[in-house]
């Protein structure tokens, strides 16, 4: 089974650009879609993991580590039947 999530991101105001975020995020395996949007969110990621484990592991390791976000929000995809 794979879980798919939407990691709403924001960047910190002057510590680096949307576009350097971005970038970074396009080299971390797991994320399969990076856009930028407008609203409160700066970044929308979307990563899949084998597992809910897997999937919090992409979040806390590898985008909380890159330099310039501030705060994510992450919401798993459901499936309903």
């Amino acid at each position: 089974m794979s879980v798919k999530a939407y990691v709403l991101i924001e960047v910190a105001v002057g510590k680096t650009t949307v576009r350097d975020v971005i970038a970074a995020l396009k080299n971390v395996k797991g994320i399969t879609s990076v856009e930028a949007v407008t609203g409160p969110y700066d970044v929308i990621a979307v990563l899949e993991g084998k597992d809910v484990n897997a999937v919090g592991d992409l979040v806390t390791r590898h985008i909380h580590s890159i330099g310039g976000i501030d705060r994510t929000v992450t919401c798993l995809a459901v499936t309903l039947s």
